[in-house]
């Protein structure tokens, strides 16, 4: 089995917190087959499944010739044999017209020379002129081309295997591409093979023999592997270097063309580029607006370089992803990570964060310790689930689903104290008390539980839809490149394009008639309005019981959380929740709003909108401004005329498929139309 070709694409870090090399972290998709084998996957896909693959006939039409060939496969194995591509017949006019399918067994090795040795070694071949095969034709059917079975026979003159061995034919053994990167990793830490394949057998949890390979092919692929790394290993370094070096040139390119565009590096003793980092104009301008909280995600890493990728990301008041900064780092230390803090923050003029979200990572805790001690380090709740599977699915077995479960009510805990007790309950009742993870766990939760990190600003930036947001923005950027340069230019699209802000132009209705939800759609971007709108909602279905002290018990009508104590002080128009949602988010909770209901307020006290939240915070501010101006006469207008068309296609059936089937026309062909640069203004809308 030889190695594939490295490709200069970024993959997630596999290297585990907890300091152990061998621990080895397994995000979701690992188990995948890359899209070149796609018809291996399509292969192993029907056959982990209970569908009947029919028997092949005579006359049997496929659309092209692999789909053919899936098929065959997919019958050879549940039927205890596999396939090889024989004989294949082409024309000038038809190109190939004639593939030819057969048994593994089919025909017979031809006799080989024998090497001048003294004792030659003979290898039994496996070829005993089985007979079974499909051939197939192509033709032109109304000038369609298709293809027809032509031939077909399933006689064998050979034994059929069970399933248990039909899967180690070598036809049905794939290493695939994690799979492979694992196998390196451990080779050159000195495994022998027998040992990696142990290792493999309880990472992925399957009894020994139950690999979708077996140890002869990882013998071959290390064997394989470690001439061609030996002979890339020079390469490598050399394109290494010229890639660095055209990217640094970029840089000094993107200076005069952008004014403010910074960047720095490091070189090594012999002047190779060690570490280099850059930042755009925009980027820099973004974070003198929206500097309260930053994601800095190291999780990526160059598979041809090996190379750690550090991107820096905020979160704008339209709670869009917005890129900061940018760095390569030789090394995942805390030197390289300080260095890296050092540059971002000489990168924004000296300002400093209050909130940093990272992964679980030593060397940057230490980092930011040291460089931005006044800042607070949260580490991302995302990143820890994703490394629950790795550490505990294998050791807890039919008990983990019970213990994440669990542990994700224990993350979402609103007290100190009760967290440490349910701590304490789930540790003992799962019986993972001296485990090591556990232990890290715990000794970084003044970072990670929501009850240690509510009372910190985080700008919704730890919900699950930015977080989809923040994944598609990364892959936007993250894209298969084949050098520095083109990541580089990849990244300066990322940063330098600012997004219309088309959700302006959405018309807002009010869902409960109040008049503080209408103040409040008039006050903050959509984006908030829709958050606060949705607490206003929710704060119909609590009740309030006045205290002795002026305060407020707010529970829930059907009690099914805790009740929550909210503090009114009349004078100052003051209101303070146990719950801090607005010191987490700069919403107001539902509690508090409905105090302020109790309270007669028909408007939001304007401490309670945070700039943060509000269109005069906006990047491209003018373009808000004028957007802004426009969106109520606009957006009511076609709220209007939707209102009608929905309450006339209502009246009947036939009125309503002709509604349906018009406005999926219409929706194609405007989403369909090209985007001008025209901004809408009442002076369009055409009145009816």
């Amino acid at each position: 089995m030889a190695v594939k070709p490295l490709n200069n694409i970024w993959i997630k870090r596999r290297q585990c917190p907890c300091g152990d090399w061998k621990c080895y972290i397994k995000y979701e998709g690992d188990d995948q087959i890359p899209v070149e084998s796609q018809s291996v996957k399509n292969n192993l896909a029907s056959l982990s499944s209970q569908e009947v693959v029919f028997t092949p006939y005579v006359g049997q039409i496929f659309k092209t010739d692999d789909e053919a060939f899936d098929y065959y496969c997919n019958f050879a194995r549940k039927n205890g044999f596999s396939i090889r591509k024989a004989r294949s017949t082409e024309s000038q006019n038809l190109g190939v017209y004639r593939r030819d399918f057969v048994c593994y067994c089919s025909g017979f090795n031809q006799p080989r020379k024998k090497a001048n040795v003294e004792h030659p070694r003979e290898r039994k071949s496996v070829r005993c002129g089985c007979d079974a095969k499909l051939y197939l034709t192509k033709e032109i059917v109304d000038g369609v081309k298709q293809w027809y079975v032509s031939q077909f026979s399933n006689v064998h003159n050979h034994e059929l295997l069970e399933d248990d061995q039909v899967r180690l034919l070598p036809a049905y053994r794939k290493i695939t591409e994690p799979d492979q990167e694992r196998i390196l990793l451990l080779s050159k830490a000195g495994f022998p093979v027998n040992r990696i394949v142990k290792v493999l057998e309880l990472e992925k949890g399957v009894q020994p023999g139950q690999l979708p390979f077996i140890e002869k092919d990882v013998r071959n692929f290390v064997r394989s592997c470690k001439k061609t790394l030996e002979e890339n290993d020079t390469l490598l370094t050399v394109k290494r270097d010229n890639d660095l070096l055209e990217l640094l040139e970029a840089c000094k390119v993107e200076v005069e063309r952008d004014g403010e565009f910074v960047y720095t590096f490091t070189t090594d003793e012999n002047g190779r580029i060690e570490n280099i980092a850059w930042a755009y104009g925009n980027s820099i301008r973004a974070f003198s607006v929206f500097e309260d909280v930053v994601i800095f995600d190291t999780s990526y890493r160059s598979v041809t370089y090996n190379m750690i990728l550090g991107l820096w990301f905020g979160i704008d008041n339209h709670g869009r992803p917005v890129l900061f900064g940018c760095t390569l780092l030789q090394d995942e230390t805390s030197q390289s990570f300080s260095w890296a803090l050092q540059v971002f923050v000489r990168f924004m003029r000296g300002r400093q964060p209050q909130i940093v979200v990272t992964d679980m990572d030593s060397g940057l805790r230490d980092a930011l310790a040291v460089e931005m001690p006044n800042t607070k380090h949260i580490i991302s709740i995302w990143q820890v689930l994703s490394k629950m599977s790795s550490w505990f699915s294998l050791q807890l077995g039919l008990q983990y689903s019970d213990f994440i479960s669990e542990f994700d009510m224990l993350c979402h805990l609103e007290n100190v104290e009760d967290f440490e007790h349910q701590w304490n309950h789930l540790v003992a009742r799962f019986g993972i008390g001296s485990d090591k993870h556990i232990a890290l766990l715990f000794s970084y939760r003044t970072s990670w539980p929501f009850c240690y990190i509510r009372s910190f600003f985080l700008a919704r930036i730890m919900t699950p839809e930015y977080s989809k947001s923040l994944e598609k923005f990364s892959k936007n950027i993250l894209r298969e490149q084949s050098s520095f340069e083109m990541f580089f230019k990849q990244v300066g699209i990322a940063a330098n394009t600012r997004t219309e802000n088309m959700e302006e132009l959405l018309y807002l209705p009010t869902k409960t008639s109040l008049p503080m939800e209408e103040n409040a759609r008039s006050i903050l971007t959509p984006f908030a309005f829709r958050s606060l709108q949705h607490e206003i909602m929710l704060s119909m279905q609590y009740a309030i019981t006045q205290m002795a002290n002026g305060s407020y018990l707010v529970r829930h009508y059907k009690k099914i959380e805790r009740e929550c104590l909210v503090i009114w002080i009349g004078d100052e128009e003051h209101v303070h929740c146990s719950c801090k949602e607005f010191e987490h988010s700069g919403i107001l909770c539902r509690h508090s709003l409905r105090v302020l209901v109790a309270k007669n307020y028909f408007q939001i006290p304007e401490k309670y909108f945070p700039l943060r939240w509000r269109p005069e915070s906006s990047l491209n501010l003018l373009k808000d401004q004028i957007v802004t101006n426009n969106n109520d006469e606009c957006s009511q207008a076609f709220h209007s005329l939707a209102e009608n068309l929905f309450s006339e296609s209502f009246i009947s059936k036939q009125r309503f498929d002709y509604v349906h089937g018009e406005l999926t026309q219409l929706l194609e062909h405007v989403r369909n139309m090209p985007v001008s640069d025209h901004s809408i203004s009442p002076n369009n809308i055409i009145e009816s």
